[in-house]
């Protein structure tokens, strides 16, 4: 079978640059981007009179960060309970109550890059399991991101290695061409 090469490369090319538009275009489409990273949860043991029953306080944070290029509308972070609990920065939010019984916290509008840190303080037997439920705005629901305590790269080696990635990728498509030739011939 003669497989003629200008042929395969004149109909590739403008498929591979349609689907490489799409993937562009839904990177730098204009959206919100909502993800929240849970906060470390921590137990404090207070220290009472020995008269008295030990006291247990827990702790946890739950950050809400909008990445996107657009304006999160009607943020809602729902709770089972809604314990003691502090916003930073300092802006504007409304409590509702749900219809089975819990709260939720309604943030108007999270313009983008916007960071928003919700701390929870609350005692024994509580956990942060029994805490928050779901976060979801307008557009659907805030996708929940692990976090992991590590040492971050330099920017300079972030740099390297996405070159390293690129290289790798453009000497894999020039195999791949070089490979379709052979074989055509």
């Amino acid at each position: 079978m003669d497989v003629n090469i200008d042929i395969v490369v004149k109909v590739a090319v403008p498929i591979v640059t349609l689907l490489l538009g799409i993937a562009i275009n839904r990177l730098l489409e204009n959206k919100e981007k909502l993800v929240v990273y849970l906060g470390h949860a921590a137990s404090h043991k207070l220290e009472q009179k020995e008269d008295q029953p030990q006291v247990i306080v827990n702790t946890h944070s739950v950050v809400l960060r909008n990445n996107g290029s657009k304006s999160a509308q009607n943020v809602r972070l729902g709770h089972n309970q809604l314990p003691n609990v502090n916003v930073f920065p300092d802006i504007e939010y409304e409590i509702k109550d749900l219809p089975g019984g819990g709260k939720e916290m309604v943030f108007p509008v999270v313009t983008p890059k916007k960071e928003i840190t919700i701390s929870y303080l609350y005692y024994e037997p509580v956990r942060w399991q029994n805490i928050n439920t779901h976060i979801e705005s307008d557009e659907g629901p805030a996708k929940a991101v692990p976090v992991l305590l590590q040492k971050q790269p330099k920017p300079i080696v972030l740099k390297f290695v996405g070159f390293l990635m690129f290289m790798g990728a453009v000497s894999s498509i020039y195999l791949l061409i070089e490979l379709i030739r052979w074989y055509a011939i």
